[in-house]
């Protein structure tokens, strides 16, 4: 299945709501730490609910770390910046789907890293900043999912 990866996430409820929608689609969490909570917190707790023993979340000590573990053939990183919309990738298994951390995205840094296969935007109105984290993981998730026929799904 996919691989949704949070670098450096900040804002537990949406770590939490990811853990809740990575258990109902399949696919895997990765964090790049420093994370800005601790994985016990009541906040992420709440909102993953009961579905932390459901959900496959990996935490890495940091972003090469996470690169030697999963050994990527393709990585999206998602920047309200990227010329690649979303919708017009053929996503397979594997991929792994990129986000910074709220409220600064990803860093120049981290879009310059070799892994890195395309830059890739939601589209939004003009003037919006961006996304919820755990919105546009979500956004992505799906769509990546729906083209592969929710396999497994009910």
């Amino acid at each position: 299945m996919f691989r949704v990866m949070f670098h450096e996430p900040r804002i537990p409820p949406n770590t939490g709501n990811a853990i809740r929608m990575v258990a109902g689609t399949g696919c895997e969490l990765h964090l790049v730490e420093p994370l800005g909570f601790d994985l016990s917190e009541p906040k992420l707790r709440r909102a993953g609910l009961d579905y932390h023993d459901l959900a496959s979340v990996t935490v890495h000590a940091g972003l090469q770390q996470a690169w030697d573990a999963l050994q990527p053939e393709r990585v999206f990183a998602f920047t309200a910046h990227g010329e690649v919309p979303y919708a017009s990738i053929d996503y397979l298994p594997g991929d792994v789907l990129l986000f910074g951390p709220e409220p600064t995205g990803l860093s120049d840094d981290v879009l310059a890293d070799p892994h890195i296969t395309a830059q890739v935007r939601i589209p939004m109105l003009p003037g919006r900043r961006s996304l919820n984290l755990s919105n546009a993981a979500a956004v992505v998730t799906y769509e990546a999912w729906r083209q592969h026929g929710f396999a497994g799904g009910v």
